[in-house]
Formats: C-alpha cells, sequence, structure tokens
C-alpha cells in the first residue's frame, strides 16, 4: 500500500494507504514468467526484481486493460508497460540515464531525491452517513472513532473467520471517512461491505470515486520540498505529521487530496487530484530535477526492504493479523477494540480477555543466504530436514546489495536470530530470521 501495511507498515503500506485497482481479474491467468525475464535486472549475477504475485500481475490475453490518465505519459518517458491487476502500468522506465530497476530503487533512497509512482489502480471511496464510523469499526480492526479529524491509520478488514481480505488506510474526515484499498482486490472488497451494510442496517452509504480521481505517490528524503512546489503558500508541511492527510489544491487545482504516508520506509505522500488535471500535476512535480518516474518494480523492493507486506503474497484471507503480525492494528492490550472485539472474526483473532490467541506460524524476515528466494520457497530447520515454513516474497534488495525474503515460519522458530536452510532451486542454503525493516525506516516526524 500507500500507507505501510506492514509498519514496520504497513501497511500497506501503508502506506499509509495501500492502494487499490479497477478492474476484474480473470481466473485464467497468464504465466508471468515472461514478465519477470523482462525485468531481470543482473549485479553480480544477483536478480533484483522478484516474481510479484500471480494475482497482481495476471491478465488474459483477451482481458481490455484499463489506462490511467498517465498511459500516455508513461510511454512519452519510455515507461516499459505491463498489466497489473487489470490496468496497464509501468514496471520500470528505459533509455533514461536513471532508468531501470536498480537506478529507480537508489533514486528513491538518496538525500534530497524522489520518486513519483502511479497508484492509480488503487480504490479510493469515501463513506458517509451518521453511522458510518461504526459500520467501518464492524468490517475494519483499527479504532476509527478515535481518530481526530485528519487523521489516519493503517487497518485490516477481516472475515468471519478472522482471515485479511485486505489492508487499508483510513483517514478520518469531519463530514466523511476517506478509504484507499488495493486494486487487485477493490471489487471483492465492496462486495463484502455492501453484505455487511445490508445486514448492518445503520445508516452509512459508500461512495467509490471510480477513476474520477487518480492517485499518485511521491516518495523519498526530498518528497517534501518537491510538493512544496505546488501546494498552496503557506502549507505547513513542518506539522504535517505521518498518517494524516487533508483536502488542498495542487498547482492550483481544487479538489485534491494529499495524505503523508507511503509504501516504501520512506518519507512522502499520497496524492489524489482529478482525473483531468492528473498530467498536468504530474507533469509539473516531473519538472523538478530531483523527481524521477518510477515504476512498479523498485516499488517491489523498496517496499520489501521496508519490511511491508505485498498482499495476495504475504497476506491472504486465510492468514489472521496475529499471523501475520499486524496484531498492533487493533492499538494495544488495554485498547477499546481489543476489548470491544466487534470486529468480523474477533473471536478467532482474541481470547475473551482481549489477549492475542496463539498461533502455529508467524511471519517473520530472511537474510543471510546466497541467491534470491522467491514465493513458496521452502523453509527447513537447520539440519534442513525438518520442514518449518515457506517463502512469500524475495528479492536482491539493492541498498543491502543481498538478497532478503519474508516469509512463514512454525512459530517456534520465529525468533530473530534462528539459523534455518531455504531450498532455491532444489539446493539448500543457509539462512538466518530477522527482523524487519530491513533497512531503517525514514517516516516523518514532526519536530519537537
Amino acid at each position: 500500500h500507500s500507507v505501510p501495511l506492514c509498519f514496520t507498515s504497513n501497511t500497506l503500506s501503508h502506506t499509509v494507504h495501500i492502494l487499490y485497482i479497477h478492474t476484474h481479474i480473470p481466473s485464467t491467468m497468464t504465466s508471468v514468467a515472461t514478465f519477470a525475464r523482462r525485468v531481470v535486472v543482473s549485479n553480480k549475477s544477483s536478480v533484483i526484481f522478484q516474481q510479484t504475485a500471480k494475482r497482481a500481475f495476471a491478465a488474459s490475453s483477451s482481458e481490455t486493460l484499463v489506462k490511467t490518465e498517465l498511459y500516455d505519459l508513461h510511454k512519452e518517458l519510455g515507461g516499459d508497460m505491463v498489466a497489473f491487476a487489470g490496468y496497464e502500468l509501468p514496471v520500470l522506465y528505459k533509455g533514461g540515464e536513471n532508468g531501470g530497476v536498480m537506478k529507480e530503487h537508489l533514486w528513491c533512497r538518496s538525500e534530497g531525491k524522489s520518486s513519483l509512482f502511479d497508484v492509480s489502480h488503487m480504490g479510493q471511496i469515501k463513506w458517509h452517513g451518521k453511522d458510518r464510523v461504526a459500520f467501518l469499526e464492524r468490517v475494519v480492526l483499527g479504532d476509527i472513532d478515535g481518530l481526530a479529524p485528519g487523521q489516519g491509520c493503517l487497518s485490516l478488514v477481516t472475515n468471519e473467520n478472522g482471515g485479511i481480505l485486505d489492508d487499508t488506510v483510513i483517514t478520518k474526515e469531519a463530514d466523511y471517512v476517506y478509504m484507499v484499498v488495493n486494486g487487485a482486490t477493490k471489487f471483492g472488497d465492496m462486495k463484502h461491505f455492501e453484505e455487511q451494510m445490508a445486514a448492518f442496517g445503520g445508516d452509512v452509504t459508500m461512495e467509490y470515486l471510480e477513476d474520477t480521481m487518480q492517485l499518485l505517490a511521491l516518495q523519498g528524503p526530498g518528497a517534501a520540498t518537491a510538493i512544496a512546489k505546488i501546494l498552496p503558500a503557506g502549507f505547513d508541511l513542518k506539522n504535517m505529521a505521518f498518517m494524516t492527510g487533508t483536502q488542498t489544491t495542487l498547482d492550483g487545482v481544487d479538489g485534491c487530496r494529499i495524505t503523508r504516508c507511503g509504501y516504501t520506509g520512506e518519507d512522502g505522500f499520497e496524492i489524489a487530484m482529478p482525473a483531468a488535471s492528473a498530467v498536468s500535476i504530474a507533469s509539473k512535480l516531473l519538472d523538478d530535477p530531483t523527481v524521477l518516474p518510477t515504476g512498479l518494480g523498485a516499488r517491489d523492493s523498496l517496499r520489501l526492504e521496508a519490511g511491508l507486506c505485498l498482499y495476495g503474497n504475504d497476506l491472504n484471507e486465510t492468514t489472521t493479523p496475529v499471523e501475520g503480525v499486524l496484531g498492533w492494528t487493533m492499538g494495544g492490550p488495554g485498547g477499546r477494540r481489543r476489548k470491544d472485539a466487534s470486529f468480523l472474526g474477533a473471536e478467532h483473532i482474541l481470547t475473551p480477555e482481549g489477549k492475542f490467541k496463539k498461533v502455529a506460524r508467524k511471519r517473520v524476515g530472511i537474510k543471510g543466504m546466497k541467491a534470491p528466494a522467491r514465493e513458496h520457497a521452502e523453509i527447513y530447520d537447520a539440519t534442513g530436514e525438518t520442514l518449518i515454513g515457506e517463502v512469500t516474497s524475495g528479492t536482491f534488495s539493492p541498498s543491502l546489495k543481498a538478497p532478503i525474503a519474508m516469509g512463514y515460519v512454525a512459530t517456534a522458530s520465529a525468533k530473530a536470530g534462528t539459523e534455518i536452510m531455504l531450498k532455491i532451486r532444489n539446493k539448500m542454503q543457509k539462512a538466518e530470521i530477522t527482523k524487519m525493516p530491513f533497512i531503517e525506516s525514514h517516516y516523518y516526524r514532526v519536530p519537537e
């Protein structure tokens, strides 16, 4: 997302938000192997970009892909367009001296610089009605009622079994609630919401903004300096905390919104604007030489370094928040949501006392292997004899110049420092469990 889903979100991202899409993903999925080969970048024979979730990149040859308002601009800038969650989006940019996954990734981490991502595939929703907060607290874990106007949080949408249907960034305003969900799950999310609204019976309505609003993410150490150039004079960025948002004008365009959040571990903003003004606002940002157009490939490696989850890989409807190590999205042990347990599936997540139920597996970080471990790679104990888990995301880290991965292991093996073995290309490699994020996060903090 994108607020960090796993704040490490992390959600995702998330972000604040982890953002989402706009078209049906067919059940017949094409192989992403060809796509993966296209974006492989070598660095001492190490692969930079992982084969990201089949869910995200799947598109049948007969599917009509949605083009965002920036499609022509992407092509003009050298964007290598791929199918992503029913949209055509750039995986990287070719031709420029700073193009390609590796350079785009490192640019986003560089002092004084920032990266611009098109995340218009994500789903933007406004909630109205006097019972909107009460309804949302039925379908997500977070303490929405406790948010001040303009304050946001990363939260999780759960089902009746306590599984995670999606991760989302939610911002409370005085007269509505703004939600961003993942593109690949947004239609399923809204169907779920409609079913729950029918059972709820209160005064709540869901306004899906469709593609009338486009969404960009500006991420990196230089993001605040870059966005300040298109904000109104006197806009107080210094005191705009991480995970807060507000309506504003951008480059003189009314009806825009910024949220200080992201999916990279860096300072940054998610920027929503009317579709008709998306190209002009993006172009104005890109006129700044410190801002680089950046594709999905770098976005994925950046989020993994930041320890943030990708829904469909690291989270799914059979994974509980406790297994995903995202129980913090409910608040602390004495928090209201832990006590009232009024969200869907709470009885599968919490004990009657509000404590986390014990789980058989947990999400962990993995480092120390010599080659990147991909999705579904098997994880064994240090002897290499007992299977204890599976990798869900893996890549070569451009910042660390080493392979990193995320996955699930048996709870008894989840402690940082535990030695393990990974089965990579049918060969066993030594590795170890590690804490996340893999690199230091730089989310913005208001000066004291």
